[in-house]
């Protein structure tokens, strides 16, 4: 089970880097095609009118894709930033509780965001609802990456409190940088 789960975590965090590579792919497309049609504004006096139609709703889906997919690789790998301020002043027994009380609250908060976005794809979807870009995209396609993201990150917290409750130290102790500490 945990080979599998780290695995899932994966390759979130490979699809969260793949629409990375999507926003960039895009945005050097368009920049190279206004520089195009800047040159030839320049040599004939006209612009070809050169353009990828709803790019910025694409890099803007792309974006929101990356986002939630990369959640739960984050929290595994200690990407996510955590204020250690006040657990670092409590005794080591305390802070074990403080750190499965604010897993149990996130797992809460993330499950029912989880529940609340597949919902909204589902209307979205049974609706119809499209984008308002030049090109429209049927809404649930954006949304759908980012309730699959908050669903693998509420899968990463259950994993995280279970391993808490049983005693083995949170994954991101080690690992990354607590950014905001002391």
């Amino acid at each position: 089970m945990r080979r599998a789960l780290d695995n899932l975590y994966r390759i979130s965090g490979g699809l969260a880097a793949a629409f990375i590579v999507a926003i960039v792919a895009v945005v050097f497309v368009q920049v190279c095609l206004n520089l195009a049609d800047k040159i030839a504004a320049a040599i004939t006096g006209t612009g070809l009118g050169l353009t990828i139609p709803s790019y910025a709703d694409f890099t803007g889906f792309f974006l929101a894709a990356s986002i939630f997919l990369a959640l739960a690789y984050a929290l595994r790998e200690g990407g996510h930033i955590r204020v250690t301020l006040l657990l670092n002043r409590l005794p080591a027994r305390a802070q074990r509780g403080f750190e499965i009380v604010v897993v149990a609250v996130a797992l809460t908060m993330s499950a029912y965001a989880s529940w609340f976005v597949f919902q909204l794809v589902y209307e979205s979807f049974e609706y119809g609802d499209r984008s308002s870009g030049m090109v429209s995209v049927p809404l649930w396609l954006p949304q759908l990456p980012i309730a699959f993201g908050l669903t693998i990150l509420t899968i990463a917290l259950l994993d995280e409190l279970v391993g808490l409750l049983r005693g083995r130290p949170a994954s991101w102790d080690g690992k990354g940088e607590n950014l905001l500490s002391e």
